[in-house]
């Protein structure tokens, strides 16, 4: 793998990981795109662990604060984390195991892009919530873990679908997207480690030297954070709908290039 493309996934992931696009379709549809054009990618594995450990450092520095809380007078939430997980394991991980082409497929994610979209525009029509995350019920952490174990699926937006679980749940915008942020520390660890044991398990070889990929972590940590208050920012002041019609257009040209290389 060449510098400049490890450099182009650390930027992808460092911007779709937390506004609400999907990282994971980005990945899928810039992996084809670049298959198409004869760079196919090689076994990314430790750039995969290594991007999302990137990322994590950005939850963990924007938040840390909060973070730290969670060991002492928000041990609650702790719970509230722990049962927001509990589908993604139930229901994302067999899934993985199970339709692991369908979640590599670029065709899917274009057809799921649109549904991140509207689902974004379906909150603008929620009141406005005043719940605070460290108020919420057991069913409410229930319903925002489901809503993450399904965007599992190429396409779907974590973030998005989590955030908007949490609006539709009545908690307010900034508690909102704290609990989607913090959803997303053992979500990102699971993912670490399921790459991690495919890695062990076949043998991988570095697919680019140590301090590339430590360069990469830095990057996707960075542009991390920046995606993070951006979002922030953005969801208080209700212009969430930048993201959703940037989603629902990219659906468009990403369905139509799949089925226009289909039919060559």
């Amino acid at each position: 793998m060449t510098f400049p493309i490890l450099m182009l996934l650390a930027v992808v992931q460092g911007i779709a990981e937390f506004l609400p696009i999907s990282s994971s379709g980005h990945l899928i549809v810039l992996g084809n795109w670049l298959a198409g054009k004869g760079e196919a990618l090689p076994d990314l594995a430790d750039v995969n662990i290594v991007l999302h450990l990137g990322t994590l450092g950005s939850i963990v520095v924007f938040y840390w604060q909060r973070c730290w809380k969670l060991l002492t007078d928000d041990r609650r939430v702790i719970w509230f984390m722990f049962i927001g997980t509990l589908p993604a394991v139930v229901v994302g991980l067999p899934l993985k195991l199970m339709f692991e082409h369908l979640l590599e497929s670029p065709l899917v994610a274009g057809c799921l892009f649109p549904v991140t979209g509207i689902i974004l525009l379906l909150t603008l029509r929620l009141p406005k919530g005043v719940v605070d995350y460290r108020r919420m019920t057991w069913r409410d952490a229930l319903f925002v873990g489901c809503c993450q174990a399904v965007a599992i699926l190429p396409g779907l937006s974590r973030s998005g679908t989590t955030i908007a679980a949490g609006l539709y749940r009545g908690l307010d915008r900034s508690s909102a997207a704290t609990f989607s942020f913090l959803l997303a520390i053992p979500a990102i660890l699971g993912a670490g480690v399921l790459e991690g044991i495919d890695l062990i398990k076949d043998k991988h070889t570095l697919a680019v030297p140590v301090n590339e990929l430590l360069i990469a972590a830095g990057v996707s940590f960075v542009i991390g954070l920046g995606s993070i208050w951006l979002l922030n920012r953005w969801l208080q002041s209700g212009r969430i709908q930048i993201f959703a019609w940037y989603c629902i257009g990219l659906g468009v040209v990403v369905v139509s290039w799949c089925l226009l290389r289909a039919s060559t």
